[in-house]
């Protein structure tokens, strides 16, 4: 395609949002400067409409662990294309099948059982009815600033106004308690409750790590009132925290737990929740309770299967955790040399909460990072934190590639708010 054809793909595509798709996000890529299109990635980059190339610390969010099209995954999609990309949903499916165990294997505790589906939003979902399911109870208790999707039943656990208010109301017996805080958590779980339901971290909140010890209290909390413990590793798991599921940091095992983003491999999309088996029992008795036209397809399964074989052979984890430690030292010296501009840096392993005073400072910071070719977002439950999540497979020149470019971005800033 020719210069001229991308610009007029770009104008054409920008015309379209605003006509046809989104136009409050056409007017805010617009206010940004970002009317570009994206037309292809590979590893770490994002190349737009116009050729330039993007380092990817976004990553999805999240969904972008492996980098983007990561050879092992588009390779075993594309073999799966050639046989059977999607289910009869009469006969047994081999690749989900094998998928099931694999994580079966890899899952902390007891989980066992894997329910598929197409998006973190929907493992949600199914968690929830899930444990509704086997307890009985009707009451969730979540956390504030908590995301667990926009679905009807994980935007009533998730903790943000701005997106629950305008669909009032939301599902009855949700209960919203202070992350991190133990002592509320246990004044609010109570006989009536069916689950807790938590982020590790919590990520759209901006990076919110809880104490030390918070995700033991909080198993021996609902062990103490005979409730589940649903754990959102949606963001957090496979690799993304430096282990492959955030909760091993404490070596806390849930009784569900669900996943999605990085599953897919960065390739595919999936999402799946998964249970101890005696969780599971509401199948036995109806195996199609809970069901998904296209959830657990073999196309889907089989990016997640080599996904899951890119982060052990690629020692992704300890990728993550060694790049993360320098991203998050980076920032830290951003932090004291810009104090009244940088509030707090915070993180795990590829999951960085840079917060500044207020939003439009972040969005100042994010749009200095897109002119430098970084890309970087808020994140949704705390628009004053800038996230950066690039992909584990990010190179020691590339973190500080981008530490550099934040440096200049906020440098910028500074002129921009002093002037």
């Amino acid at each position: 395609m020719t210069e001229s054809n991308y610009e007029n793909l770009a104008q054409m595509t920008f015309e379209r949002y605003a006509e046809y798709v989104n136009p409050g996000m056409a007017a805010l890529v617009r206010f940004m400067g970002f009317e570009v299109v994206e037309v292809e990635a590979e590893g770490c980059y994002v190349v737009d409409s116009e050729g330039r190339k993007f380092l990817d610390f976004l990553g999805g969010p999240g969904v972008f662990t492996m980098g983007h099209r990561h050879p092992k995954v588009v390779a075993a999609v594309r073999a799966q294309l050639e046989k059977m990309p999607l289910s009869s949903h009469v006969l047994l499916n081999p690749v989900q099948a094998e998928l099931a165990e694999r994580l079966a294997q890899i899952t902390p505790g007891e989980l066992r059982y894997t329910f598929f589906c197409n998006s973190g939003a929907e493992a949600v979902e199914g968690a929830l009815k899930a444990a509704r399911a086997f307890t009985g109870r009707p009451k969730f208790v979540a956390a504030e600033g908590g995301f667990h999707g926009k679905t009807f039943g994980a935007l009533s656990a998730s903790g943000r106004e701005t997106y629950r208010k305008p669909f009032y109301p939301l599902l009855e017996s949700f209960v919203h308690v202070p992350f991190g805080d133990a002592q509320a958590l246990q004044a609010a779980v109570d006989e009536q409750t069916a689950a807790v339901i938590l982020e590790p971290i919590q990520c759209e909140a901006g990076i919110r790590v809880p104490p030390e010890g918070y995700l033991r209290q909080v198993r021996e909390i609902c062990d103490a009132a005979g409730c589940l413990l649903i754990l959102d590793e949606i963001q957090t798991g496979l690799a993304r925290s430096g282990k492959m599921f955030c909760c091993q940091w404490e070596e806390v095992a849930p009784d569900i737990m669900t996943l999605g983003k990085a599953l897919g491999g960065g390739v595919m999309p999936i999402g799946a929740f998964t249970a101890r088996p005696q969780i599971w029992r509401i199948f036995e008795e109806n195996p199609w309770v809970h069901s998904s036209t296209f959830g657990g397809n073999p196309l889907a399964c089989s990016a997640a299967l080599a996904a899951l074989e890119v982060i052990e052979q690629e020692q992704l984890c300890q990728k993550a955790a060694a790049r993360g430690a320098q991203l998050l030292e980076g920032v830290s010296a951003l932090a004291a040399k810009y104090p009244g501009i940088i509030k707090d840096v915070r993180g795990r392993g590829l999951l960085v909460g840079v917060e500044f005073g207020d939003s439009d400072i972040g969005g100042l910071v994010i749009t200095g990072l897109g002119q430098r070719g970084i890309l970087a977002a808020y994140a949704l439950n705390n628009p004053e934190v800038l996230r950066l999540e690039p992909p584990a497979v990010v190179s020691e020149g590339q973190i500080d590639e981008c530490v550099q470019a934040l440096d200049e971005a906020v440098a910028q800033t500074v002129e921009l708010l002093e002037g």
